[in-house]
């Protein structure tokens, strides 16, 4: 989800909290489907083309936003494919690529050690903008208490974060969730959203 439309629509994935002990196959799993994993100060070189740093905030540098992934990898001297869909690195939660949404085909990964860190770590991550989140889970009551914990509009199980929006999942398509005065998943007409839970390959009874 994350590399979908070089990570443009607000319902993709902008961070990953993995269990440590299945780490390793999931970005292995990414790099064999186009991801390219940075590492030590290539790190900080990224941040420091994608984010400005003011008064001690991070904010994205505009003229970033939305560009081809392999020309991340070119800005910081690294010579690759333009098939390249995602840069992904490992980092700690309070790193500026899992606070700040960049809106790039950026993807910081969070090792953690169990459920409840994963949802602790996500929720503060989201800001408290109830906007969208994903979980992988086969379990029904860990998928049931990050639902509550993160209170989002757009809430996917077990899919890409575009399954919230139609693609593959439940629902009519829509690129954006508006605010009460447009329209989206919110629409002017009730000032009210429509939460949206999706699960993907679950629950099926026909």
């Amino acid at each position: 989800g994350a590399s979908f439309d070089n990570n443009l629509p607000c319902i993709a994935e902008k961070e990953c909290f993995v269990f440590r002990n299945v780490a390793d196959r999931l970005i292995s799993a990414m790099r064999s489907n186009g991801a390219y994993l940075i590492s030590g100060s290539d790190i900080d070189k990224l941040k420091d083309v994608c984010l400005i740093n003011k008064d001690g905030k991070y904010v994205i540098n505009k003229k970033w936003v939305g560009k081809d992934a392999y020309k991340f990898l070119n800005a910081i001297g690294i010579e690759a494919d333009k098939n390249v869909r995602l840069v992904i690195c490992e980092t700690d939660a309070d790193h500026p690529f899992v606070q700040t949404e960049m809106m790039m085909p950026v993807l910081a990964i969070v090792r953690v050690d169990s459920i409840d860190e994963a949802i602790k770590l996500a929720v503060l991550a989201e800001h408290g903008c109830r906007h969208s989140a994903h979980i992988h889970s086969k379990n029904v009551d860990n998928l049931t208490r990050f639902a509550k914990a993160i209170e989002t509009t757009i809430f996917v199980k077990n899919a890409p974060s575009y399954a919230g929006i139609g693609a593959g999942g439940e629902g009519y398509t829509t690129f954006t969730i508006a605010g009460p005065t447009g329209e989206g998943l919110t629409a002017a007409h009730s000032f009210t959203r429509a939460r949206r839970c999706v699960l993907v390959d679950g629950l099926h009874i026909v």
